[in-house]
């Protein structure tokens, strides 16, 4: 399962420097808008102490964690939904992701410059939310003229859709994002989903501060967008980048907070792991929160999925207490799951397939 989270905001919010620190990649950094062009694209492990755990107990020779993809896509700028700084092109990088992170600048550096030349956090937020708005109400009004036709042909989904997007259009003129309306309306989200909106995608806030305090304003949008929001100095994290922790505390660097970001962007995008282990190899895999048990052995291998059995299931913590599977199978603890079996986060999972 490949999922992957776009790193936006205005120019020099330190978004770039976020994705080194993540990436550890070497990236263009620079003091001026539209350094980044082309986007530049990260794979990230997803943090998870399980999955060492269960590695040690069954002496396994490889240990594989669960991945994200980051891609870290160029400024944005106000105007960019009618092509302002490259904006049309920014704006179609952003539709290619599965969910955002939303860079805001919460510190002050007369040595950075900031677009607006001035630093305005809540300002810099609204700024970005109209224009996915702004390129979304354009997308709602061309698919209305053309479904006009097919619903006076009482084409009944074209009824459906067209009373659908009518009715986002009008919550979104209010300034509720595709996003939130899906939420309140599950019963439109087929509809709506067809258009890959922007503001479709899930966002989290990463507050760009050298102290809390620098984000209070930026935290409450968040809040009253009813979105998550992580707050980290992304300079820090990058000098912190490939230190010990003991490296890091000398130099009075904060333990990182990039592993949280990491979880939330996981969480975020709705998405739950469980594990597979052996001598061999512990691996984490990824499905949707919901996933049945076939759908996890898709994932695996597309073959276990179309030829699924059966899977022996076991939470890790009660594996870790039983000591072996020969042990928790002598305790009954590992149960049989059919098709309809709903994989929780944390399963270690065996699947018998045909």
């Amino acid at each position: 399962m490949s999922l992957s989270v776009g790193i936006v905001g205005l120019p020099n919010v330190g978004k770039s420097t976020l994705f080194k620190a993540l990436t550890k990649k070497h990236v263009d950094i620079a003091n001026y808008p539209f350094c980044t062009i082309d986007p530049n694209v990260g794979i990230v492990k997803v943090p998870d102490n399980r999955l060492q755990k269960l590695a040690d107990a069954f002496h396994s020779e490889k240990v594989i964690p669960t991945i994200i993809e980051f891609v870290d896509i160029a400024g944005l700028v106000r105007g960019a939904s009618k092509g302002e700084g490259l904006g049309n092109k920014f704006l179609s990088h952003i539709r290619e992701v599965d969910a955002i992170v939303h860079v805001v600048r919460c510190f002050a550096d007369s040595e950075v410059i900031h677009v607006d030349e001035s630093v305005d956090p809540v300002r810099d937020m609204e700024t970005i939310h109209v224009e996915l708005m702004v390129k979304d109400l354009e997308t709602i009004e061309k698919r209305l003229g053309g479904l006009e036709k097919e619903a006076r042909a009482q084409n009944k989904k074209a009824v459906a859709d067209k009373a659908a997007l009518e009715s986002l259009q009008k919550e979104m003129d209010k300034g509720v994002s595709a996003f939130a309306y899906m939420e309140k309306h599950p019963e439109h989200k087929e509809s709506i989903q067809e258009l890959f909106l922007l503001s479709a995608k899930p966002v989290l806030y990463l507050l760009n501060a050298d102290t809390s305090r620098d984000a209070v304003a930026a935290q409450q949008y968040a809040e009253e967008k009813g979105a998550p929001f992580v707050v980290l100095s992304a300079k820090e994290e990058q000098e912190a980048a490939g230190l010990t922790p003991e490296e890091a505390a000398e130099l009075s660097i904060p333990s990182p907070r990039l592993p949280l970001l990491i979880e939330e962007c996981y969480a975020m995008l709705g998405l739950i792991t469980f594990f597979t282990t052996g001598p061999d190899e512990t691996r984490a895999w990824t499905v949707q929160k919901g996933a049945k048990a076939p759908e996890a052995a898709g994932v695996i291998h597309s073959d276990f999925r179309e030829k699924f059995i059966r899977a022996a299931v076991i939470q890790w913590k009660k594996l870790l207490e039983a000591g072996s599977t020969a042990e928790a199978m002598a305790k009954g603890w590992i149960r049989t799951e059919g098709k309809e079996y709903i994989v929780q986060d944390g399963d270690v999972m065996e699947f018998k397939h045909g």
